[in-house]
């Protein structure tokens, strides 16, 4: 007897535990019915557990069960089939008929002697979250502040000439090609024309051309009609709809299917759209500004892109100078990120010793102000003082520095060097007054960087400095 109210006694704390979650939860018999049903799943589904129980889970009208409808018999359920877990995102139907998102999970229970008795399913309902997604998407969308033309920083008369460039920009409706190096700033001069635009109260919106496949770039352009194709489960809204009034930044344009070249000129004659599976035509009001790296007039001429696109998109063309075509901006753009990142890292940086400067200035500076804003965000990293001196800098643009303390050397000196063997301390001792002590040349001579040399001379109590 006591033994029957302790099961009892479990059995009433299991349920109380299950009622207390958030994710809805229910089970089925061995014959698809509904056995037992939380309150998490009433108030996900509508559906009181009385009206639940008895029912199969054709009730929810889950969008995906193994990618089926639920069949009318149990045994032909895929869970049952094929005997294992299921993990899906997907809507189920609440009672009053609207879609609810969720995440289901579905496994099966079995005996002591592995026969199936029943199913067990968790729902996660993601109607929350989707529209945390939603409202940080649109934030994200309208946030103006980061584009703005005063945020495009530049003295030189290259950046003069794409402030007025950008400026005419905005002030009309013609379609828009920035050309310009990786890390020029391409999707920032979007940004400026947009929101110095009468457009500016609408969306921005912002698609990488090569970053999707043709199909995926087709459905996130156009969108697509439920049943479109395999995983089409219900209608979705192109990018091209979500701009709709506002601006569509299509970035590296040049990388476009001609497929997808088609389409997109079509846009451009008709300004309308048909979503993926659908025939029917969509007007749209928007702005076209399109970028690329590349040279797009080349990719015409080899026959990758289309001619009547080319000229489709280059009503208005903005060329953005490379940074080594602009080093008078250098000290500026060094000050705007060093000011950025004492916000950001709570630093009190106040700038850049002459040595580094020297460095920073005489670098190529491949990867553009991309790269200057990566370079100055590793060196507070390690910067541990008022300034920034070349040993917080990248390894890469110090490189710089080792070949003009190489020039410096004297031509005796620089003809004579060492073999390459395992550096012992008195090996090292000689090279130090070879190279009167210049550790960069010391480095060159043994086959070494600088930062091994400081390590060797560290290991073995070697002092810095010639010794007086």
């Amino acid at each position: 007897m006591k033994d029957k109210s302790h099961e009892i006694w479990n059995f009433r704390f299991v349920n109380q535990i299950i009622d207390s979650m958030a994710d809805g939860v229910f089970t089925m018999d061995a014959y698809g019915r509904i056995s037992s049903w939380n309150r998490s799943m009433e108030r996900m589904s509508g559906y009181t557990a009385r009206e639940a129980m008895g029912k199969t889970c054709e009730l929810l009208r889950f969008s995906r069960c193994f990618g089926k409808e639920c069949p009318a018999d149990i045994k032909k359920c895929g869970i049952m089939v094929h005997r294992s877990y299921e993990v899906k995102e997907c809507m189920m139907q609440h009672k009053d008929g609207h879609d609810v998102p969720v995440i289901k999970n579905a496994g099966v229970v079995r005996d002591e002697n592995q026969n199936i008795i029943g199913v067990v399913e968790t729902v996660t309902d993601l109607t929350e979250l989707n529209r945390a997604r939603q409202k940080a998407e649109e934030a994200a969308l309208r946030l103006g502040e980061i584009h703005r033309l005063d945020n495009i920083i530049g003295k030189s008369q290259a950046m003069r000439n794409v402030f007025t460039a950008i400026k005419a920009a905005a002030s009309s409706d013609a379609t828009v090609l920035v050309q310009g190096d990786s890390g020029t700033g391409k999707e920032l001069v979007a940004g400026a024309i947009h929101y110095n635009s009468e457009r500016k109260d609408k969306p921005l919106i912002t698609v990488n051309c090569s970053a999707l496949s043709e199909s995926l770039l087709e459905s996130e352009l156009f969108g697509h009609v439920k049943g479109a194709y395999t995983g089409a489960i219900r209608d979705r809204t192109g990018r091209f709809e979500e701009a709709q009034g506002g601006t569509i930044f299509l970035d590296e344009i040049g990388e476009l299917s001609p497929f997808i070249q088609v389409k997109l000129l079509r846009v451009l004659q008709e300004r309308e759209i048909e979503r993926v599976g659908e025939s029917r035509k969509r007007k749209v009001n928007i702005r076209i500004i399109t970028a690329t790296h590349q040279d797009l007039y080349s990719r015409v001429q080899q026959g990758y892109f289309r001619e009547d696109l080319y000229y489709r998109i280059k009503v208005f063309p903005i060329n953005l100078p490379t940074l080594r075509e602009r080093k008078e901006d250098l000290p500026l753009l060094i000050g705007h990120f060093i000011k950025a990142q004492n916000r950001k890292t709570g630093k009190h940086i106040q700038g850049v010793s002459q040595a580094a400067l020297r460095i920073l200035m005489d670098y190529h500076w491949p990867g553009n102000v991309r790269e200057i804003e990566n370079a100055i965000e590793h060196a507070f990293v390690l910067c541990n003082k008022d300034r920034i001196d070349p040993f917080d800098l990248p390894v890469e643009i110090r490189q710089i520095e080792y070949q003009a303390s190489f020039s410096t050397i004297p031509e005796k000196l620089r003809s004579n060097p060492v073999p390459q063997k395992k550096l012992s301390k008195d090996v090292l001792l000689n090279l130090l007054d070879e190279c009167d002590w210049n550790k960069a040349e010391v480095g060159r001579r043994a086959g070494l960087s600088r930062t091994a040399i400081w390590k060797y001379m560290k290991k073995w109590e070697i002092p810095l400095k010639r010794p007086s």
